[in-house]
């Protein structure tokens, strides 16, 4: 690797080891080997780094969480298992990445202050939120590539159309993603799992479509 993947990688095991916060450039340069000229050199600034092994990090996990679904979810489990299995790799990951999920919500209550970052973290959630409808919904997933148990050609829409279907489904799974990482970062024992998600969405899918019912 050169000095910059090396600055990078440094970053990253700070980031894991001792936070955000506490991360000093000198920390970064005995961990990467690296001097500390090289990381104004390559980035600018100690925050530029570690901004760029955070969304690095953040990347690797979504990686990481697609290589666990499509090596451990059974091709013929149903939608509702599928769903359940997804948040429950979802949520073992959580303790391998704390430093990571906890730096969000740190930099997210500094947001106001840190404008650089406001507009890193907003393309990131665009892009997560697209992410996450294909993972839970195969929304956007090319035509004939939804395995069984996911959703038809039909339901992962194309175009325009399908573009919005996806930034709104996104958008919910987003919600629920940082909900219950907020709950397990405070709690981890009382967090909701897979099914916990799967049976809370059933009595509430229930109620809108008994509500329906009563208007038709």
């Amino acid at each position: 690797m050169g000095n910059r993947e090396d600055l990078l990688a440094g970053a990253k095991r700070c980031l894991y080891e001792k936070g955000y916060t506490r991360t000093t450039a000198r920390d970064i340069a005995a961990a990467s080997g690296v001097s500390l000229a090289a990381i104004g050199y390559h980035f600018k600034s100690k925050e530029a780094l570690m901004n760029t092994a955070l969304f690095q990090a953040m990347q690797e996990w979504g990686d990481e969480i697609e290589r666990a679904m499509t090596a451990g979810t059974d091709p013929r489990a149903t939608p509702a298992e599928r769903f359940e299995a997804t948040w429950d790799q979802v949520i073992a990951s959580f303790a391998a990445h704390r430093p990571v999920w906890a730096t969000q919500f740190e930099l997210i209550a500094q947001i106001d202050r840190l404008p650089e970052i406001r507009e890193q973290l907003a393309a990131s959630m665009d892009a997560a939120r697209l992410g996450l409808a294909e993972m839970f919904q195969s929304i956007g997933v090319p035509l004939g590539e939804a395995s069984p148990g996911e959703a038809s050609p039909g339901e992962a829409g194309a175009g325009a159309e399908g573009d919005e279907r996806a930034r709104v489904v996104g958008s919910l799974y987003q919600a629920m993603l940082s909900g219950v990482l907020a709950q397990w970062l405070v709690d981890p024992g009382r967090a909701p799992s897979g099914r916990d998600l799967a049976d809370a969405l059933r009595v509430v899918g229930g109620t809108m479509n008994a509500d329906r019912a009563r208007r038709t």
